[in-house]
């Protein structure tokens, strides 16, 4: 199971305290316990107060169909690429189904993988992304269910960043790898089906969310083109932010009169950083 490889890395939500694994519970040395599911993920989320917007059972399905299918292949490589060389503890925030973070992990052998997403759909199918990836359900935006210092890198993909929580769990030496799509992602796409575009501030939004804690050590463009008949544009659109704005069916309407098939145009930034001295 794979919260055997990162307990000793999850501190306790309540209290801070390190955990012991029973029999399906994570217990803390304070007797805070948090029940494992039969999938094999634990949710770490405490209170009522309700977590960030988390994905649903639609739009994980539609991301691990869209990922499976290999299409954002150069960029899965190019994340475990940024990787740095020895890591052994690698923690995804955002981590969705797992698919960048299992990339990592087959080209760091003996690291192992923690996965945190807020929503427990993509957390489940992270679970089984990577005999080394532990998964649990955590909120980005809230203190992470991670030790100080313990983690060689973060990474971020397409992902809401905490600055503070980043440069806590990561070691002195540690880097963090930012993904974020640029604004010629999915062109022609966002024209001819009205999605949501990138808006032009969003470089300077991701460096003020980590002004302060880290120092940008390198930035890179990686873009591809794709070939992408009506089913893998029905999933991409259906696992980024404008499924939240669309409706299925409205939107599988104007796919159709879409050509058989469209060249479309994958465009990411990838920004590496380390922590502020």
């Amino acid at each position: 199971m794979g919260l055997t490889d990162i307990v000793e890395y999850l501190i306790c939500p309540v209290c801070g305290a390190g955990f012991d694994l029973g029999d399906r519970v994570l217990r803390c040395a304070q007797g805070h316990a948090f029940d494992i599911a039969r999938q094999g993920y634990v949710s770490l989320l405490t209170g009522s107060q309700a977590p960030g917007t988390a994905d649903s059972t639609a739009m994980v399905a539609a991301r691990e169909a869209f990922l499976g299918a290999g299409y954002f292949g150069p960029l899965a490589e190019a994340v475990a690429g940024a990787c740095r060389t020895g890591a052994k503890v690698v923690a995804d925030a955002g981590a969705g189904t797992g698919h960048y973070l299992a990339g990592a992990l087959d080209r760091l052998p003996g690291a192992v993988g923690i996965a945190l997403d807020v929503s427990k759909h993509a957390i489940r199918r992270a679970a089984r992304a990577h005999p080394r990836l532990g998964a649990v359900v955590a909120d980005v935006w809230r203190p992470l269910p991670v030790g100080d210092g313990t983690v060689d890198v973060v990474l971020n993909v397409f992902a809401p960043r905490n600055g503070a929580e980043f440069a806590r769990v990561l070691k002195d030496d540690g880097v963090l790898v930012v993904v974020t799509p640029t604004s010629r992602h999915l062109e022609p796409l966002v024209e001819r089906l009205g999605l949501l575009s990138v808006d032009e501030s969003k470089e300077r939004r991701v460096a003020e969310s980590l002004s302060g804690h880290f120092v940008e050590t390198g930035r890179s463009v990686h873009e591809f083109g794709m070939t992408l008949g009506h089913g893998a544009i029905e999933a991409v659109v259906g696992m980024g932010p404008s499924a939240w704005h669309t409706e299925p069916e409205v939107m599988r309407r104007k796919i159709m009169k879409l050509p058989e098939t469209s060249n479309v145009t994958a465009s990411f930034r990838m920004s590496i950083f380390q922590p502020a001295p």
